[in-house]
C-alpha cells in the first residue's frame, strides 16, 4: 500500500495510523518485524511519525485469490492501488460457490484489474443490480470489513413497491433468520441475527409504485426483501418474497460512500439509471 499522509495524521507514527483503523494485532505484529517499510523512499518502521504529505509505502501479505478468469471485463467505477468499486450485473452471483465456476462478478474483476487478490467487502443477491466493493490486498480488506462492521460505510439501495401512496420514513429493526420450511428463504424470527433497514425516503413514479431510498446497517442475506414483505411492500419482481412469477427483482444497490482510510479522499459513487 503506497499512500500520501493526509493531515488527520500529522505528527503521528504509522503505528498510531493503522492501530486508529483497528488493523489486527497480528497484522501489526507483521509489519512490526517488516524490513520493507519506507516513508519518502527511505527505510523506516512502525514508530516513525509522519507528516502531511510524505509518502508511506506498506507492504501487504502475497496472497492470492482463487478465482478463475472469466475473460469478461467487469464495469468498473472507482479504482486505486488498494480499493475497486464495480457494478454487478444483473443474474451474475457476486462470487463462486467453488472454484470451478467462472461466471460470477469475482471472475470478470480478477480478468479485469491488475491485481492477484480481489475479493468483496460484502455481497448482493443474483437477481440485485448495482455497485460493490473489492479489497485489493488483505490488509485494506480487513480494514474495510471493519468499517463495514461499524457502519462507516453507507450502503444506499432503490426498490420499486406497489403502494397506492408514498411510504413514511422508517427504521424496520427486525432479526432475520433462515426459514426452516424453504432452504433458500429467510424469515423474520425472534431467534435470527439482528438487523435494521433505513427507508430514507419514498417517491410515487407512477400509479400504483413506489420508489424507495433504503440504507443498511446490517447485511443479512435477503435483508431488504424480507424486511420490505415484512411491512407488506415486496420488492417488485421478488419471486421468494412477493407474488412475482418473474424474475424481474426491481432493486438496485446504487449508491456507496464512504472515507477512504488511507487517503481520508471521501469517496461517493451512485448510479444514475432508473429501475
Amino acid at each position: 500500500m503506497k499512500f500520501e499522509i493526509p493531515s488527520k495524521y500529522n505528527a503521528l507514527t504509522l503505528r498510531e495510523i493503522f492501530q486508529s483503523l483497528h488493523l489486527p494485532k497480528k497484522d501489526l505484529h507483521n509489519l512490526n518485524m517488516s524490513k520493507e517499510i519506507t516513508l519518502n523512499g527511505e527505510a523506516a518502521t512502525l514508530m516513525t511519525k509522519v507528516q502531511t504529505g510524505d509518502i508511506a509505502y506498506i507492504p501487504t501479505p502475497e496472497e492470492k485469490s482463487n478465482y478463475v478468469p472469466s475473460y469478461r471485463f467487469a464495469q468498473i467505477y472507482f479504482e486505486d492501488d488498494d480499493i475497486a468499486i464495480v457494478m454487478k450485473p444483473k443474474g451474475v452471483k457476486t462470487h463462486p460457490n467453488d472454484l470451478k465456476e467462472s461466471n460470477t462478478l469475482m471472475n470478470h474483476v480478477i480478468y479485469t484489474i491488475k491485481s492477484d487478490y480481489v475479493e468483496p467487502i460484502h455481497r448482493l443477491d443474483q437477481e440485485t443490480v448495482g455497485l460493490l466493493i473489492v479489497a485489493k490486498n488483505p490488509l485494506m480488506k480487513k480494514i474495510l470489513d471493519r468499517m463495514l462492521e461499524e457502519n462507516e460505510i453507507n450502503r444506499i439501495y432503490k426498490a420499486n413497491v406497489h403502494s397506492l401512496l408514498p411510504i413514511k420514513p422508517q427504521t424496520i429493526d427486525k432479526p432475520i433468520g433462515k426459514d426452516k420450511f424453504h432452504s433458500n428463504r429467510r424469515r423474520v424470527s425472534p431467534t435470527g441475527q439482528r438487523a435494521i433497514t433505513h427507508i430514507l425516503s419514498s417517491k410515487m413514479v407512477k400509479e400504483g409504485v413506489c420508489e424507495l431510498e433504503l440504507k443498511l446497517d446490517t447485511g443479512r442475506t435477503h435483508q431488504i426483501r424480507v424486511h420490505l414483505a415484512e411491512i407488506g411492500h415486496p420488492v417488485i419482481g421478488d419471486p421468494l418474497y412477493g407474488d412475482s412469477t418473474l424474475r424481474q427483482l426491481q432493486l438496485n444497490s446504487y449508491k456507496i460512500e464512504f472515507t477512504h482510510p488511507l487517503t481520508q479522499e471521501q469517496i461517493s459513487i451512485s448510479l444514475d439509471d432508473e429501475l
